[in-house]
């Protein structure tokens, strides 16, 4: 769970978690990523009689990187510290219910024998009109550029082989849920609605929404360069094709109007040269991408990790 000063949320959804997974043939452990919260982790909060949950751990951060880039280290830190069947990654301010991981253990044991992560899809939002309409926007954008709908978010369980993989993926720094998409790792979905905060308020502004979701594109980088660069050759076509009509008509017909000639054809020689300038800036930078030595979070993460602790049980 990366969480960011939610501790009064964190220490409530343990304890509800850890209520549902009752009689539930399972242990867990819980790895509370704190991403440079202002405010310090109370112990005390998380001291409290569990039934399924047998540790609480707390991995402190350097600095605060973000919600993406906090999951990344965790999943670093999980690969080097601990071992399990499975890892479950959520938020830890109540949205993501426990009634909901509940139902991803379920579907993860229910996949007949197939090894693969589950995704939680939601099947019910509760933000307001004008969120959803912005995301409906963002989920026709990213469908366009990337080919691939936008129907899951963090919420989800993994194979623990499957975070040893994303561990040395570059794509994992950007946006989790589109790294493991990009990884070609088997996954499927399981509807579950989102649930409400727990206590306090989102920190996440239209601006930290919209970085997110660039986020999740710039994972299929290379993807969005391609088509791109196939959109700007089909709309050159079509003005050249426009150039030499015009040019056409100027000279073979009777039926041009003075000076409508010379500015049509100025006008998509300028289209054309734009379309040729966007289609050369994408094909390089797609290309320098690929030769660059990009951050490798399973390599590079200690540069952010300050240290962990145990919160429960308590030496």
């Amino acid at each position: 769970m990366p969480l960011k000063d939610d501790w009064a949320s964190a220490a409530e959804l343990v304890r509800r978690i850890d209520q549902t997974l009752i009689g539930y043939p399972c242990a867990v452990d819980v790895l509370l990523v704190d991403d440079g919260s202002k405010e310090a982790c109370n112990p005390a909060d998380f001291h409290v009689g569990y039934s399924a949950v047998e540790s609480i751990r707390l991995l402190r951060l350097r600095r605060n990187v973000g919600h993406q880039r906090a999951i990344a280290l965790g999943i670093v830190h999980t690969v080097e510290t601990m071992k399990g069947d499975a890892v479950l990654i959520m938020d830890a301010d109540g949205e993501d219910t426990p009634e909901g991981v509940l139902q991803l253990l379920r579907a993860f044991l229910d996949n007949h024998g197939q090894v693969r992560a589950v995704f939680a899809e939601r099947s019910r939002r509760t933000e307001s009109f004008l969120f959803r309409m912005g995301y409906l926007f963002y989920k026709a954008l990213h469908y366009m550029l990337t080919g691939i709908r936008v129907r899951v978010g963090n919420f989800s369980i993994v194979p623990f082989s499957y975070i040893e993989s994303l561990s040395v993926m570059s794509e994992l720094w950007n946006h989790y849920a589109a790294a493991v998409f990009r990884s070609g790792l088997p996954l499927t979905t399981t509807p579950i609605p989102r649930g409400h905060r727990i206590a306090g308020k989102s920190k996440m502004n239209y601006v930290s929404l919209v970085a997110h979701g660039m986020s999740a594109i710039s994972v299929f980088g290379d993807v969005v360069g391609v088509r791109i660069l196939m959109a700007c050759g089909a709309g050159s076509a079509i003005a050249v094709s426009g150039i030499v009509a015009v040019v056409g008509i100027r000279l073979f017909t009777s039926k041009a109007v003075p000076g409508w000639a010379t500015y049509t054809a100025g006008f998509l020689l300028i289209i054309l040269m734009q379309l040729f300038t966007i289609a050369a800036s994408f094909t390089f930078t797609t290309l320098s991408n690929r030769v660059m030595l990009n951050f490798v979070p399973l390599r590079d993460a200690q540069l952010f990790i300050k240290e962990s602790a145990e919160v429960y049980p308590v030496d």
